[in-house]
């Protein structure tokens, strides 16, 4: 029996994966904030507090893997000082709280995989990013620097630890679609103009497949850009959007200044540019699904049957 443990599982990555894991004959455990039975899908739910320093003990009962997805919306609410205090120490004492019962407790996990963000580079501009870089400026490069950090702390108990930094996640329900379409019913799509503006999307199956294939895979192991292998910039993603819809909707050029005074710090989540490799997750055998942003847009927006991951 494949037995896993996931936190952050009702998040938009967090349910997919779970669909995607069940289909494959995993049972799986959830923690989160409120523990209860889900009917709907089968898994496992237990409880933490993680200001209190507490988790249920049986969420960890036969788990052979654990998969942290949980942290604070970064795009939820505006930063203040403690919102950004929040959205830090939701990810770093949540993967301490896992590491310290881990160390203090016996158990059976031999693989820990963390998500993170493509953030953690900053703003590249043009330069082609693999896992080597080192951590940019910023705050949500701060963020993952911290969130990276807590992760590899696992791999001193002799546990396969993964990191993986996603990048735009494209799904049909939620996560930057919604965002990017958001004005054009009303006629209009907008793209920032700013030179070399690089998104480094990725279709929802990709990133659950990725994780998947570093579940499976002992050699598996680090950090992996979790994007897909042609990032766009974004212009050419909305006009790939607009055609996959069938839109007409005018799109307009947005001036990065206007962005700015209107979101302040935030504005770095849409203003960053990072044209990120996917060499070495694919160097290890993993094979996309939506490798280009045709295939990708056809998928969500014309409902074609999923492959089998």
């Amino acid at each position: 029996m494949k037995k896993v443990l996931i936190s952050g599982a009702s998040g938009l990555v967090g349910s997919r994966l779970v669909e995607l894991l069940l289909r494959k004959g995993y049972v799986v455990n959830t923690l989160g904030r409120t523990s209860r039975k889900n009917s709907r899908t089968s898994t496992n739910s237990f409880e933490w507090n993680i200001e209190d320093w507490e988790v249920d003990t049986k969420a960890f009962e036969g788990v052979s893997a654990v998969i942290h997805l949980a942290g604070a919306g970064v795009a939820d609410k505006r930063w203040s000082d403690e919102r950004k205090v929040e959205i830090i120490e939701s990810r770093v004492k949540s993967a301490k709280l896992i590491f310290d019962f881990l160390k203090k407790n016996q158990h059976e996990v031999k693989t820990f995989i963390s998500a993170g963000a493509v953030g953690y580079y900053g703003d590249c501009k043009a330069e082609i990013v693999n896992e080597k870089r080192k951590a940019g400026e910023g705050f949500l490069a701060e963020v993952c620097k911290q969130w990276e950090q807590s992760a590899k702390q696992i791999s001193k108990l002799g546990i396969r630890e993964v990191r993986c930094r996603i990048g735009v996640v494209l799904a049909k329900n939620g996560g930057a679609l919604t965002e990017l379409t958001r004005t054009i019913p009303l006629g209009m799509a907008s793209y920032f103009a700013k030179n070399n503006l690089y998104y480094p999307w990725i279709h929802i199956d990709d990133v659950c497949g990725i994780m998947i294939h570093a579940l499976e895979n002992g050699a598996v192991s680090g950090a992996y850009n979790t994007t897909s292998p042609e990032p766009l910039l974004m212009k050419d993603l909305m006009k790939e959007i607009l055609a996959a819809k069938g839109s007409k909707a005018i799109l307009v050029p947005a001036p990065p200044l206007a962005i700015k005074l209107a979101m302040g710090e935030m504005s770095e989540m849409l203003l960053s540019s990072q044209r990120c490799s996917a060499n070495k997750i694919i160097e290890t055998g993993f094979r996309f699904k939506f490798a280009d942003i045709n295939s990708a847009l056809k998928n969500i927006y014309k409902n074609e049957p999923i492959k089998n991951i």
